[in-house]
């Protein structure tokens, strides 16, 4: 995981700008994410992995909308500061209190005050962050019938993430180094994946680490859109264009100049669309629909599809030149079934996410759910994942932990696949070699259940932590480098 942390300012004020941008750099390991109001703010949370908050106080803002009310539940896990004028000391302190801010600061800010208060405030959330995750070790610990695998997300890490995307089998691993390589780059980028498995949040992750972060980035399903609609979109119109258009439209295209656009669905767009499209990845050139003007625009393309562009061009569905200009780097996410690792890490995050947002407190989840979670196939992917979590969350008891009763009965009734060690056959010829090879595969198993907790593995199998520590140095056995 990178060591840069995220701090997201929602304020108008210039001054505060320029007192976050003295303060924090990308030298020291900060990343800093502007936004002017509240739901800019609130759609960034929901987008990139952010570290803290700093806020201006919110006046004519919902409660709602605010975003400082709105990341204490729906991301508890997200330090907070408030900033306000020193006439408005009694209305700050009021929001300070019930959003549980660490600080406030009194504007103007000073840099340097800036600088020492947000080091404190992150040092602070990750000290409370380990203290939660030793108070639940040690709650669970008392529980062994109950919980018997370590639960996901040790002091140490353990839970690898890409802004919004949570990982830990080797196959994400293998996906997001492509992706961060992808991302330093300006080509475009073709993401394809089974509905449900993150194509969007694949891109606004790269997006927002590329050197365009702080250029906007916007969306379009191209799915099911006429040509002409689509054409608006994304090239805009000017007034009387075509029936209906009673104004101009700025288009997506010329909207995020500097930025990112993403074209989701894009194995749906019309051969006539395709000949649009590929002219503007050629030339850069944006022509508004009933507009004689030919403008540019310099945008990165991050297209997505579910279904494989490659075949549609040998159907002759797609054209082959526009596949080519799309597929600078090419980014396949593996369904959900083919990585079941990632299955009980995605579990918990999305628990400390739906519990915040309807107020209850859940303990974890046994470790019989998480088994039959990992035997139901999820054809849905990560987004059906989430949906039966934030079902468990909200009927599960206040303070309990979520048991099987809680799963649906369409995933409780899945039937458990076959054992993987089903039809494995001992290698070497001799007997000594074949129970050698036995055991070497057993350690490695009782390893990888366990996350590399060798007090829990040594008990498991009935061996001293010395004995464990010599066959692992005999086996030469070695924890993957993508469990962290």
């Amino acid at each position: 995981m990178s060591n840069t942390q995220t701090v997201l300012v929602k304020s108008d004020d210039p001054a505060v700008f320029s007192a976050v941008s003295q303060a924090l750099s990308e030298v020291e390991g900060f990343r800093v994410i502007f936004c002017e109001d509240d739901r800019s703010a609130l759609r960034r949370l929901d987008e990139i992995d952010v570290d803290l908050v700093l806020c201006d106080l919110a006046r004519n803002v919902s409660e709602r909308d605010n975003a400082l009310i709105r990341s204490r539940l729906s991301h508890a896990s997200c330090a907070r500061i408030i900033a306000f004028e020193r006439d408005a000391m009694e209305e700050g302190i009021a929001m300070f209190e019930r959003t549980a801010s660490f600080m406030y600061l009194i504007k103007p800010l000073d840099p340097r005050q800036v600088r020492i208060v947000v080091k404190r405030t992150l040092e602070h959330a990750e000290l409370a962050r380990r203290h939660r995750i030793l108070s639940r070790e040690l709650k669970l610990s008392l529980d062994d019938d109950i919980f018997r695998r370590e639960p996901s997300g040790s002091v140490a890490g353990g839970v690898s993430r890409f802004e919004r995307l949570v990982y830990a089998s080797p196959k994400m691993a293998e996906l997001v180094a492509e992706a961060k390589t992808a991302a330093r780059t300006n080509m475009p980028i073709l993401i394809q994946g089974e509905t449900g498995t993150g194509k969007e949040l694949l891109a606004r992750a790269i997006h927002f680490n590329s050197a365009r972060m702080h250029s906007p980035m916007h969306s379009q399903n191209c799915g099911g859109v006429s040509d002409e609609a689509l054409h608006s979109e994304l090239f805009g119109h000017v007034r009387g264009g075509f029936p209906g258009a009673i104004s101009d439209r700025l288009g997506l295209f010329r909207a995020a100049d500097g930025g990112t656009v993403f074209l989701d669905e894009i194995s749906e767009i019309s051969p006539q669309f395709q000949v649009a499209l590929l002219r503007f990845l050629q030339e850069g050139e944006v022509k508004p629909l009933g507009s004689d003007r030919v403008l540019n625009s310099d945008v990165r393309i991050i297209s997505a599809s579910n279904k494989s562009l490659e075949k549609r061009v040998e159907q002759g569905r797609f054209r082959r030149d526009l596949y080519y200009r799309l597929r600078g780097f090419i980014l396949e996410i593996p369904p959900l079934r083919e990585r079941p690792e990632d299955i009980p890490v995605l579990t918990q995050f999305f628990v400390e996410k739906y519990a915040g947002v309807v107020g209850r407190r859940v303990l974890g989840v046994a470790s019989d759910v998480v088994r039959q979670l990992e035997h139901y196939s999820f054809p849905g992917n990560v987004r059906e994942l989430e949906t039966e979590v934030q079902r468990m969350v909200a009927v599960a008891e206040q303070g309990g932990y979520i048991a099987l009763r809680h799963l649906s009965d369409k995933i409780r009734r899945a039937a458990a696949p076959e054992p993987r060690s089903a039809g494995w056959m001992p290698e070497g010829a001799t007997l000594k070699e074949k129970v050698e090879s036995l055991e070497k595969m057993m350690l490695k198993r009782a390893l990888a259940e366990h996350h590399w907790n060798q007090s829990r593995v040594a008990e498991e199998l009935g061996l001293s932590r010395v004995g464990l520590a010599n066959k692992i140095k005999r086996y030469g056995l070695r924890r993957d480098a993508s469990h962290g």
